[in-house]
């Protein structure tokens, strides 16, 4: 695929545009030029390695969330495939994702199926989308299909948002109050060492602690640096490892204040996200692989593939995951009446609202617990660091008055 560099004049305004666009040759890239609306005035292809275009970048949620909802809703209104990406196109405001659905309509130009442009971007498009798009296309309903896909990844954006939502007000505070600390050891405490430098009185505990802090802060202050630093790197590269992530995936399912949030979080991932690809007629072996990849905790992943192995043995679904210690008892309940009634799909989708419902309700719980939380360990905090500062002062006014 080809760069070009062209001028256009906008149809609609009149004013003249100069941007680029990839395509196989210059009739195609003409072609794509007018579908967004513009009159062509001059197109040149570019040097090799001279491309503007981003490379690489970073597609968001509602991008997607976007993309899906715009291409639903030009599918159904009868227009071609194609064409309804061009227009998808023309609306995209992402620079990287717009290089993405060009190579799309490229493909899909060229002849190849939807779902087959999209799996050669598996960094934008995961297996459920790319499953649920060749779904929609078998049945011929990829409009309801992305309609799905729309609705799945914005409710999982928003779940994961509320929860970032509620540890993010405590990390702020937690810094803000490192920072306070910080400040007071390194100007306020110096001062009162001053004061006691020419009474020959030994400084109290407390004091004489932060004070060496203070000093060794002050002192070797690159020392402190690079070792944060390399306990930030040493840390994040241990929590992506596989050992890593087996010790964090089990403490946020097991931890006292976080661990149910995070449970039940999982159990509305895996319920919506296993509903959306069974209503688009996804076989159940596929569904379970897909939702095994994209539960993002390695336990629970690995309960879900011993949950497979069994399906393959004749067991029904909810036979597979009754009695494991990783879901909730109330999924596998839910998927039995589902089977039972021929309703897997409805009673996959009453659970991940179910406990949405409960994620939501637990995040406000967590928020009215932190906040008091917070303020009793600022106090406390603040206690021992007003203590360094008044304590000497208070020893040196007692000595003198006797």
């Amino acid at each position: 695929m080809l760069t070009y560099k062209y001028t256009a004049r906008d149809s609609a305004t009149g004013q003249v545009v100069k941007s680029q666009v990839e395509a196989m040759s210059e009739q195609a890239a003409a072609k794509l030029i007018r579908e967004q609306n513009y009159t062509p005035i001059s197109i040149e292809p570019l040097a090799a390695g001279k491309s503007a275009l981003p490379k690489r970048g970073r597609v968001k949620a509602k991008d997607k969330v976007l993309f899906s909802r715009q291409l639903s809703t030009l599918i159904n209104a009868g227009l071609p495939l194609v064409q309804s990406l061009q227009n998808v196109l023309g609306q995209t405001q992402n620079k990287y994702f717009r290089v993405i659905i060009s190579k799309i309509i490229s493909d899909v130009e060229g002849g190849a199926a939807f779902s087959v442009a999209v799996a050669k971007h598996p960094a934008v498009f995961n297996e459920i989308y790319r499953s649920l798009v060749e779904a929609g296309e078998a049945s011929g309903t990829l409009d309801r299909s992305l309609e799905r896909l729309a609705f799945q990844q914005e409710k999982d954006a928003d779940m994961m948002r509320k929860v970032r939502g509620a540890f993010t007000y405590p990390i702020i505070v937690l810094v803000v109050m490192i920072g306070v600390c910080v400040y007071m050891m390194m100007t306020l405490l110096p001062q009162v060492q001053i004061l006691y430098d020419g009474t020959g009185q030994a400084l109290p505990f407390t004091t004489a602690l932060l004070l060496g802090v203070a000093d060794f802060i002050k002192q070797f202050w690159y020392i402190v640096v690079v070792l944060i630093g390399l306990g930030v790197f040493f840390t994040s590269k241990w929590a992506r490892s596989g050992p890593g992530k087996e010790v964090i995936d089990k403490a946020k399912m097991r931890m006292p204040a976080v661990g149910p949030l995070f449970m039940k979080m999982y159990m509305a991932r895996f319920a919506r996200t296993a509903s959306t690809l069974v209503e688009s007629g996804v076989p159940l072996l596929q569904v379970l692989k897909i939702t095994e990849s994209s539960v993002n905790n390695v336990h629970i992943a690995r309960s879900i593939a011993a949950a497979t192995e069994k399906v393959k043995a004749g067991k029904s679904l909810s036979e597979s995951l009754k009695g494991d210690s990783n879901f909730l008892e109330l999924v596998p309940g839910m998927i039995g009446i589902g089977e039972q009634s021929g309703s897997t799909e409805q009673m996959m989708a009453k659970t991940a609202d179910y406990y949405e419902k409960e994620v939501d309700d637990q995040i406000k719980t967590i928020s009215t617990i932190i906040e008091p939380m917070m303020m009793i360990l600022m106090g406390v905090v603040a206690l021992i660091i007003v203590a360094a500062i008044l304590l000497p002062v208070y020893t040196m006014s007692t000595d003198n008055i006797a």
